[in-house]
């Protein structure tokens, strides 16, 4: 068969679900039902910026794609941000990621947004062979402050 990137439909939820599952046990994060389905919400609202793409094999989902604009105050434009890219184990190695990734690029142009961004575990050595042929590493640090676990701690 042959793969195709398109967006996330209704009919998709039970398929993407197991994929989105897959990829937050990768990296180790609790997929409650309360997330999924405030995710699941917002890829299906038309007014909501975050957006969701699937890899479809004939009729099985093979992997999946979320992303969202975003602001680049010192350019003076907007790019968009892959949030999540998640494909089978045993899709992987077969350009379904490249396919994702091209098809993330393409909304981008189309828009004429100035960059696509994302990040990704610095152990995830598989992936990066993958961004490394299509994108450039750059030398930015991600930080972050939790304030769930702040605030937590706070209470304690």
């Amino acid at each position: 068969m042959s793969t195709v990137v398109r967006p996330v439909k209704d009919g998709d939820f039970f398929a993407w679900l197991d994929l989105y599952a897959k990829y937050a046990e990768f990296y180790g994060t609790e997929l409650t039902d309360q997330r999924a389905l405030v995710l699941w919400s917002w890829l299906t609202d038309p007014d909501h910026e975050e957006q969701g793409f699937v890899a479809v094999d004939g009729d099985r989902i093979v992997g999946l794609a979320n992303v969202r604009e975003f602001a680049r105050p010192l350019e003076g434009d907007r790019g968009l941000f892959l949030d999540d890219l998640y494909v089978l184990e045993d899709e992987r190695s077969k350009g379904v990621g490249h396919q994702l990734i091209a098809a993330v690029r393409a909304l981008a142009e189309e828009r004429r947004l100035g960059v696509v961004q994302w990040i990704t575990a610095t152990d995830n050595a598989d992936a990066q062979r993958v961004y490394d042929s299509v994108a450039n590493k750059t030398a930015w640090v991600t930080y972050e402050i939790d304030l769930a676990a702040a605030q937590n701690a706070e209470s304690a």
